[in-house]
């Protein structure tokens, strides 16, 4: 008779990352007050362990201590074991972070934290052994100690968790200080230029993490000073990132940060954000530049993402794994022999020349120094020089290199694949949609709209609720957790983007009633800026306003930019306030460190303009209308909005943007109005002559 596995509570839960620590001898309890109250009635320490399903530390700690016995019988006697997911209740994780970055000058996941049973912490780390290790203390001796400490020295346990408490409450609040101005752009500039990498692209050295909002950042400052070098910086990197190892040459899409400084040797898991976010780079730098090569490499990002991230109907994925069997990199990696035997002798010694495979393999461990045998396909120098090299044409080399993607692509799909967190977040679905929507604008193709559509279908009508609360996560049938603010600030600008890849107002429309409730729920009306929880949200330890620019952009960052962008879209001055409040609340933490708060330098750009203000008027199939509106999705505008004043969409858009009435087609023809600075211009009647407004520097407003 086969025993069944024990399961704890976690296995009423619908997180992936929960689900997988349900057998564990572990007496695991989701975050709640039916925890809290075991931890009160019973008079025991709160251990506290948050991660996520693809956190290949996160496995790690589990198979060391968590699956064992003798671990678990510490935990289950004197603690209230608790597991959070990071990515369902960013909120808890983000108090939490915050303590321990605050108490050991780093972080990370796995957090491991102790509190007492009103949640307070007083101690903080990430990932431990289970015994010493390297100087390190491990787990078990840490867990005596700390019931040693609650039995013996409660007074003091209770102290420092109350002087903890307090230290790390001012944190959370904004940080004001004096105006941000062109000056703040310099700045950033001048302090990433002197962290770049000037052989390998990126900041920095190792590990290396592609932030894609520091290379639209420069982009825009590119466009605004005239500066080669922030477009160089840009070019640089996509291009190495390209070639790397963090890219997947076989089956596309970017893993999530590179362990050295070549952007050979990844961290092989894969998250949707940071898909989003490096195809909004991408498409942006083709937009700048017109290099082929960046529309490529978006639409690689694409086509993985819409294939192997996709819901069935239409929604996107979390994250994939970095671990198969066991082993991380292992879905990923290849032999020289298993190559050989896939394509053959002659294609694959091309193959293997043009990415780098040897016999003995290409890579090493950087945290064991061990070189395990296997490759890690990368480019290191041009196709075309290699094209040369073997005297063959680029494009037949390109053509034979795709044929043998296809044929390795086939045989990995064969391999076991890696674990995928197949819960819907709202928030990075939103930061899909706005890649998908800038792809639609930039490529003039309608079928990345259309998936952008049915992501957007997918979450307003299974994570918004009776009362129109819209929610954070959806899985196996179960929309939970009130969204945060991000969840708002991300889904709005996706909004902004769908309208303009597709002029339909009801996405304007959207966008404005999801800002106005982002308002009501998340508006620090005393402080400025927003509440990473609304009103309604769990109470914690602080009520925490977030603007770090981290791996994803801070929900402030966004909502500033996508509330400048929609009141110079409807003409609504008051949202633009809204987003001076940003700037403001925030503006001391800004001007100490401006490289870590990208994104909002994004929107300071906006802000400081100058913008343009473009309406087309015609009918959609008039092909000079459809003409002025490619003119203007083809270039890279930032500091712009567009309308289109379309007799179908007329009722709507006159209601959201009531000066567009007035901005008509002129004797049944199309005519495009472009305000720049706070001053408009004569209508034209041609694609040509507005493409050559667009191109002409715009002038200084008067004074």
């Amino acid at each position: 008779m086969t025993v069944p596995p024990h399961r704890n509570r976690l296995a009423r839960e619908k997180s992936p990352y929960l689900l997988q620590h349900a057998s564990n001898p572990v007496d695991w309890h989701p975050w709640g007050e039916e925890a809290f109250e075991i931890a009160r009635r019973e008079d025991r320490p709160i251990f506290l362990s948050i991660g996520y399903s693809t956190c290949h530390w996160c496995h790690v700690m589990e198979r060391e201590s968590f699956e064992q016995e003798d671990v678990a019988r510490i935990l289950n006697q004197h603690f209230v074991p608790i597991k959070v997911d990071r990515e369902e209740r960013p909120d808890v994780d983000q108090i939490y972070m915050t303590v321990c970055q605050a108490l050991t000058g780093s972080g990370g996941w796995p957090l491991t934290l102790i509190l007492t049973p009103d949640r307070r912490p007083f101690f903080a780390g990430t990932y431990f052994a289970p015994e010493p290790r390297f100087g390190r203390p491990g787990l078990k001796e840490i867990l005596y100690q700390v019931v040693s400490a609650w039995e013996q020295q409660r007074d003091r346990v209770v102290e420092a968790a109350e002087r903890i408490t307090q230290e790390i409450q001012p944190q959370f609040s904004g940080n004001p200080g004096g105006a941000l101005g062109a000056e703040t752009l310099r700045l950033a500039f001048e302090q990433l230029a002197s962290r770049y990498d000037e052989s390998h692209g990126g900041f920095g050295v190792a590990p290396k993490f592609p932030t894609p909002h520091v290379l639209t950042f420069l982009l825009r400052y590119w466009l605004r000073a005239g500066e080669p070098r922030a477009l160089e910086m840009v070019e640089t990197t996509l291009q190495a990132m390209r070639r790397g190892g963090i890219f997947d040459h076989v089956g596309f899409g970017f893993h999530r940060y590179s362990t050295d400084r070549e952007w050979l040797v990844p961290h092989f898991e894969k998250m949707l954000y940071d898909q989003a976010l490096l195809m909004i780079a991408y498409v942006e730098a083709y937009q700048a530049t017109a290099n082929p090569l960046y529309g490529a490499v978006a639409k690689e990002i694409a086509a993985y993402v819409l294939r192997d991230m996709t819901s069935p109907e239409g929604a996107f994925y979390s994250a994939e794994d970095a671990d198969s069997e066991g082993e991380e990199g292992k879905f990923y990696v290849w032999r020289r022999s298993e190559i050989e035997a896939i394509l053959g002798a002659e294609e694959a010694a091309l193959y293997c020349r043009a990415y780098q495979v040897e016999p003995e393999g290409n890579w090493r461990d950087e945290a064991t120094e061990r070189v395990p045998g296997t490759n890690i396909p990368h480019l290191d120098e041009d196709p075309a020089a290699i094209a040369k090299e073997v005297e063959i044409e680029a494009g037949e080399l390109a053509r034979k290199l795709e044929a043998d993607r296809r044929k390795l692509f086939d045989a990995r799909e064969r391999r076991v694949r890696p674990h995928k967190d197949d819960k819907i977040l709202t928030s990075w679905n939103g930061l899909m949609i706005v890649a998908l929507s800038k792809a639609a604008q930039a490529f003039d193709d309608p079928s990345y709209a259309r998936a952008a559509e049915r992501a957007l279908d997918f979450l307003t009508g299974k994570l918004v609720r009776e009362d129109g609360r819209l929610l954070a996560r959806f899985r196996d049938g179960e929309a939970a957790h009130p969204a945060y603010l991000d969840d708002y600030a991300f889904l709005a600008w996706g909004l902004l983007e769908l309208y303009e890849a597709t002029f339909a107002a009801r996405h304007l429309d959207a966008a404005l009633r999801l800002v106005r409730e982002m308002e009501r729920l998340f508006r620090d009306s005393q402080g400025g800026g927003y509440f990473f929880t609304g009103e309604d949200g769990e109470a914690l330890l602080a009520r925490a306003k977030e603007i770090y620019d981290g791996a994803a952009p801070s929900g402030n960052s966004v909502a500033a930019l996508v509330l400048l962008r929609l009141g110079r879209t409807t003409g609504d001055t008051a949202l633009e306030r809204s987003a001076e409040a940003v700037f403001q609340a925030f503006s001391g933490a800004v001007a100490r460190a401006p490289t870590a708060h990208a994104q909002l330098l994004a929107a300071l750009d906006f802000a400081l303009g100058p913008t343009r203000e473009i309406v087309i008027a015609g009918e959609k199939a008039d092909p000079e209308a459809r003409s002025m509106a490619r003119e203007t999705t083809r270039r890279f505008l930032p500091r712009k909005v567009v309308l289109w004043n379309l007799p179908d969409e007329a009722k709507m858009l006159h209601q959201l943007a009531p000066f567009v009435k007035a901005q008509a087609s002129i004797a049944g023809a199309a005519a495009a109005y472009v305000c720049e600075n706070y001053a408009c211009r004569a209508p034209v009647m041609s694609a040509g002559e507005l493409g050559r407004l667009l191109d002409a520097p715009i002038p200084a407003a008067a004074s």
